[in-house]
C-alpha cells in the first residue's frame, strides 16, 4: 500500500481564528506523533546495529538507566540575608555574595541559618 499522499493546496482565508488554532494543534500534533515513531524506529535500528556487534546501547553510548547518585542534597548552611533564595551549602566554591561579604571584614557565622 502506497502510503504517500498529495495534499491539496487549502485556501486558509476561509477559517476564522479558532478554527486556523484549531488546525495549527492538529498539525502539531501529528508532527509530534510522527516525530516519536521516527525516534523509536531510530533507537530500535541502533540498537540492532550495537547487538549485531555483540553490545548494547548503553555500553556503547556510556550511559545507564541508573541515576548518578543516590545520596541527597546537602542541605545549606548559609544564607544571603537580603534574597533567602542565595544559599550555601558550605562545600564546594564560596558564592560571589559570601566571598565579597567576607572582604568586608562580615563573618561568616553572620550567614548561617
Amino acid at each position: 500500500m502506497n502510503r504517500r499522499r498529495h495534499v491539496a493546496l487549502v485556501d486558509l482565508d476561509g477559517f476564522d481564528r479558532r478554527e486556523l488554532e484549531q488546525i495549527k494543534a492538529d498539525c502539531d500534533k501529528a508532527i509530534q506523533k510522527l516525530d516519536k515513531e521516527h525516534r523509536r524506529k531510530a533507537l530500535a535500528a541502533a540498537e540492532a546495529a550495537a547487538r549485531e556487534h555483540g553490545f548494547s546501547l548503553s555500553d556503547l553510548s556510556g550511559s545507564t538507566d541508573a541515576p548518578k547518585s543516590n545520596k541527597p542534597k546537602s542541605p545549606p548552611k548559609y544564607r544571603h540575608p537580603e534574597n533567602p533564595e542565595m544559599t550555601w551549602t558550605g562545600r564546594g566554591r564560596k558564592p560571589n555574595w559570601l566571598s565579597e561579604a567576607l572582604r568586608d571584614g562580615k563573618s561568616l557565622e553572620s550567614f548561617a541559618i
